[in-house]
C-alpha cells in the first residue's frame, strides 16, 4: 500500500486535534473596541444587565471579557460586531443592556456606544 493512503487518515487526525490558531482583529478595530472599554469605565454610567444596575467598571470588565471571548472564537472583525456582540445584549437572556448617565434617560447600550465610535472617528 502507498505511504500516502496510510500517513492520510493520521494527518487529517492530528489537524483536528491541534488547537486552531485565531487572528487578533485589525488593529483599528483594537484601537476602537480599547478606546469604548475605556469609555466605558470612565464614564460613571451605570449598566443595567440580566436585571441588575452595575457600575461603569464591572461593566467594563464584563464586556472586556465578553470581547476576548469572541475574539478568540474569531468572531470579531469590525467594532460593529463588538457592540453587536458583546455590548448591545445578555448571550444568556436576550435582554438588552441598558445605560443611565447620571440619573438621566436610559438607553440602550447599542446605541449609546455607536454614538460615541461615530464621535471617536470623527476626529
Amino acid at each position: 500500500m502507498n505511504i500516502r493512503l496510510k500517513m492520510g487518515p493520521v494527518l487529517i487526525l492530528e489537524l483536528l486535534l491541534v488547537p486552531a490558531a485565531h487572528a487578533e482583529p485589525p488593529t483599528t478595530v483594537q484601537i476602537e473596541v480599547n478606546f469604548l472599554l475605556g469609555y466605558v469605565e470612565s464614564s460613571g454610567c451605570e449598566f443595567y444587565r440580566n436585571g441588575t444596575w452595575h457600575d461603569s467598571k464591572s461593566a467594563q470588565v464584563h464586556l472586556r471579557d465578553k470581547y476576548k471571548y469572541l475574539v478568540a472564537k474569531d468572531l470579531v472583525n469590525t467594532t460593529e460586531d463588538f457592540i453587536e456582540k458583546a455590548a448591545t445584549e445578555s448571550s444568556f437572556r436576550g435582554q438588552p443592556y441598558d445605560v443611565r448617565c447620571n440619573g438621566g434617560t436610559t438607553v440602550t447600550s447599542k446605541q449609546w456606544l455607536r454614538e460615541e465610535l461615530a464621535h471617536f472617528r470623527t476626529f
